[in-house]
């Protein structure tokens, strides 16, 4: 297939639906932003906790002028589309939209977190299983090309810390919502095989260690107000350390998207992604018992 894909946007609370259409096809994107081969053609409106209705607008307004019919009809939606983004902000609608598109066959994108709990992220990765849907579910930072560098570097660490911002959610866990970009980065670092999660607040944010089978230890250090990724990689005597340029972190996250979309493997299972779930919905029971939670 040569021509543009036709994408359909599922959400329009989250800033990511206007970011990602802008890198598609906004006439002044900048040419080493753009990402060629997509075009949003329609975008599924509802409310949400996230965003109030003046913002709503204000968003239809930047996507109509790009070219992007805007509807609340889900079937107007998703009925002449190649594949689907779920950019939903608030992730308790997550597994609701998702039931909505498993059975379309078409393949499909949905925006970090994969749910608000680990039962719904369960949930979305059994009906994915059964319906045989192709899903590609991750934050942008998994990609970014510090961490990329740093993993190139030192492939198999022993030890990983990674930080980020603590934003706080209008509904829902904070930790699940926005720590997700530092729990993903531990995972691309890290691999699969976490094991116990003992999480503790402070009047900074929430400081998370992570325990795995063979030993490897992780560390992801969410801090209120402040607005940096970065982290470390170690060995017995290595350290890889990092700071992420956040500057293409969409583009860079929208390529991978393209070539999924194309039918090519992504970079990541959907296994890797609940277990960034169970890594969140663990952290948050353990910030809020004082105890350590085993997976």
């Amino acid at each position: 297939m040569s021509e543009d894909l036709k994408v359909a946007l599922i959400g329009l609370d989250t800033s990511h639906t206007v970011e990602f259409a802008r890198r598609m096809q906004a006439p002044d994107c900048p040419p080493e932003l753009r990402v060629p081969g997509l075009r949003a053609v329609t975008c599924l409106r509802f409310s949400t906790p996230f965003m109030d209705e003046a913002g709503l607008d204000e968003r239809q307004r930047q996507l109509e002028a790009w070219g992007i019919r805007v509807t609340t009809d889900f079937e107007e939606a998703v009925a002449d589309c190649h594949a689907l983004m779920l950019e939903i902000n608030d992730p308790a609608y997550h597994l609701e939209y998702f039931q909505k598109c498993a059975g379309l066959g078409k393949p499909l994108f949905l925006d970090k977190p994969l749910a608000d709990t680990l039962e719904n992220g369960r949930a979305i990765y059994d009906l994915a299983r059964q319906q045989g849907t192709r899903v590609l579910s991750c934050s942008s930072l998994r990609f970014a090309r510090k961490l990329e560098e740093a993993c190139a570097t030192l492939p198999q660490p022993r030890y990983v810390s990674t930080f980020g911002p603590l934003g706080i959610a209008p509904a829902g866990s904070s930790i699940v919502w926005y720590g997700v970009h530092a729990f993903e980065m531990l995972q691309r670092a890290l691999g699969r095989g976490a094991r116990k999660v003992f999480a503790r607040r402070d009047r900074a944010g929430v400081v998370t260690l992570i325990e795995y089978e063979d030993g490897r230890r992780g560390v992801v250090e969410l801090t209120e107000g402040a607005y940096v990724y970065g982290g470390n990689l170690r060995d017995a005597g290595n350290c890889v350390p990092f700071v992420v340029d956040s500057s293409t972190l969409y583009s860079d996250q929208l390529q991978v998207v393209h070539r999924f979309f194309r039918g090519e493997d992504p970079p990541l299972q959907l296994e890797d992604t609940l277990e960034v779930m169970a890594l969140l919905d663990a952290a948050e029971r353990s910030s809020q018992r004082g105890s350590e939670v085993v997976l």
